[in-house]
């Protein structure tokens, strides 16, 4: 499969994705670890998982990370083939500082998601939902911190209007920091 560039990033991801938001339910373990090889065999190197992922069972508050764990297990001989990314952003339990994009929060999940993925690094760590209780400028703060310690190699968003990854790139420049490379929007054919 011919792989093309994501964006400035660097990446070299092929054209199709394998999602995981059904990885636990209804897509059993071991299916979804024989999906993931399958995938990969047919030269699919782009994986995208989240850290609320478990499938259809999956409700409000619940911790999530099933389907990280899922991944973890079918690419940790395999990693050197894969475009790993993950997203945090989602409500991850009933507290305050289990949801959102705060410092404290994105650095607590990116340590959660590299143990369940059982990998050292993220490709690409995405902003799942934008935050309106969080200034951007936290957010991207939190981001640069774990691009510098190496845990994760850049970063995109999802779900987040035109004006909202104009600004991540203006505070970007401002601030010398990452660069928002990918933008993931709701689609279905």
């Amino acid at each position: 499969m011919q792989l093309r560039p994501l964006g400035s990033s660097g990446l070299q991801v092929s054209p199709i994705c394998l999602g995981t938001m059904t990885f636990g339910s209804p897509v059993a373990e071991a299916d979804a670890i024989a999906l993931t090889h399958a995938a990969l065999d047919m030269g699919i190197n782009f994986v995208d998982t989240a850290n609320v992922y478990e499938g259809y069972a999956r409700f409000l508050g619940s911790p999530g990370g099933v389907a990280e764990e899922i991944v973890g297990k079918a690419i940790h001989d395999r990693r050197d083939r894969v475009i790993l990314a993950t997203k945090v952003g989602a409500p991850v339990g009933p507290g305050p500082q289990d949801r959102g994009l705060t410092a404290s929060h994105i650095l607590r999940e990116v340590d959660r998601s590299l143990r369940r993925l059982q990998t050292d690094y993220i490709d690409l760590y995405i902003i799942h939902w934008p935050d309106k209780l969080t200034p951007p400028e936290v957010t991207l703060q939190a981001i640069d911190i774990a691009m510098r310690q190496g845990k994760i190699r850049c970063f995109g968003a999802s779900n987040h209007a035109a004006w909202q990854l104009c600004e991540f790139l203006w505070l970007a420049e401002k601030q010398h920091g990452p660069r928002v490379v990918s933008s993931q929007i709701p689609f279905s054919m």
